[in-house]
C-alpha cells in the first residue's frame, strides 16, 4: 500500500487525495460531454453538480455521526474533525446528493426523471476511481483470504482481498453500460429514468456482492446498514426491470418451452421409432429360427 504519494516535509500528498482529485476531474468532463447532448444551458448543469456536492458530503457525514452516535455524541467538533475522526456513509452521500439536484431543478421547474439520466454515468466513474485510490490508500481492506489475488495491509493479519479493485472493475463497466443506456433513452428505444433506476441497481448490486469480503461495515445496531439497503434497492428496482421487460420475458421463455417441447417430441418420437424397429427385427429373427 502507499497511503503517502509524496512528502516533500513541509507538505504530505496523500494517494487517496490524488484519486479524489483524478475522479473529481474526469467524471467532470464525462457529465461535460454528456451534457453537450443536451438543449440544457452548461453553467446550470454545472452548478447543480457544485450545490449537490456540498449537500452529499454533508449527508454523507451526517448519516455516519448518526448511526455511530455513541461514539461522536452531540459534539459539533467531532463531526467536522473528518481526520480525527473519519467515517461516512455511500448512502448518505447519495442521499444528500439526490437532494440537492432534486431542490435545484425544482427550483428551476425541470423534470428531475429526464435530467437524472445524465448524472448517473458520472456518478459512476468518479466511484470507480475512487475505489482504486481506496485500495492504493490503504482505506478499504477486505476480508483475510488464501486466494492467489491478495495483498497485505499494514496493521492486518494475513492476506486480503483485493476488494475495491473489484469493485472498481465492476463500476466502470457500469459507467459504460449506463452510458450506452442513456444513448438509448435519447433515441428513445428505453424511458426517461432507465439509466438512472439502472446505475442505482447496479450500484446496490456491487455493494451487496462485495460486502461480505469487506473488513469493515457500517452497523446500525447489529445490523449491516449498507447490505440491508442495498438488499432493497436490488429488490426493488429487479422487480421493476422484472415487470418493464415482462412481455419480452414471456415471449422468450415460450421459445424456449416450445423448443423444449418441440424437440422433445421429436426425441420421444425417434426412441420410440427405434425401439418398434427393433422389436419388428427380433420377431423377424425368432420367426426365421422356427
Amino acid at each position: 500500500m502507499l497511503p503517502v504519494l509524496f512528502d516533500f516535509k513541509f507538505i504530505k500528498i496523500y494517494t487517496f487525495g490524488v484519486f479524489l482529485v483524478l475522479a473529481f476531474f474526469w467524471s467532470l468532463f464525462l457529465f461535460w460531454k454528456t451534457v453537450k447532448l443536451t438543449s440544457h444551458k452548461e453553467e446550470e448543469m454545472f452548478d447543480s453538480v457544485f450545490i449537490s456536492l456540498i449537500l452529499a458530503i454533508f449527508f454523507s457525514r451526517f448519516f455516519f455521526v448518526i448511526i455511530n452516535f455513541r461514539n461522536f455524541g452531540f459534539s459539533l467538533l467531532k463531526f467536522i474533525l473528518i481526520n480525527g475522526f473519519p467515517g461516512m456513509s455511500i448512502y448518505g452521500l447519495i442521499f444528500g446528493g439526490l437532494l440537492g439536484l432534486s431542490i435545484y431543478h425544482g427550483i428551476k421547474k425541470n423534470n428531475i426523471i429526464k435530467l437524472l439520466d445524465y448524472y448517473v454515468a458520472s456518478i459512476l466513474l468518479a466511484s470507480a476511481i475512487i475505489k482504486i485510490g481506496s485500495f492504493f490508500g490503504g482505506i478499504d481492506v477486505g476480508t483475510e483470504t488464501k486466494f492467489l489475488l491478495a495483498v497485505r495491509y499494514s496493521g492486518y493479519a494475513g492476506s486480503r482481498h483485493l476488494t475495491p479493485i473489484y469493485e472498481s472493475i465492476l463500476l466502470f463497466l457500469g459507467t459504460y453500460f449506463t452510458h450506452r443506456i442513456l444513448l438509448a433513452v435519447r433515441r428513445t428505444v428505453l424511458p426517461s429514468g432507465f439509466a438512472f433506476y439502472f446505475a442505482f441497481f447496479w450500484f446496490g448490486l456491487v455493494n451487496l456482492l462485495l460486502d461480505n469480503i469487506k473488513q469493515n461495515h457500517l452497523y446500525l445496531g447489529s445490523i449491516n446498514f449498507n447490505l440491508i439497503i442495498s438488499g432493497a434497492i436490488v429488490l426493488t428496482l429487479g422487480g421493476y426491470f422484472l415487470y418493464f421487460f415482462r412481455h419480452e420475458i414471456f415471449i422468450q421463455v415460450k421459445q424456449s418451452l416450445e423448443k423444449t417441447f418441440k424437440y422433445g417430441k421429436i426425441n420421444v418420437q425417434r426412441a420410440s421409432g427405434f425401439i418398434k424397429e427393433k422389436v419388428i427385427r427380433r420377431r423377424k429373427e425368432s420367426q426365421k429360427k422356427d
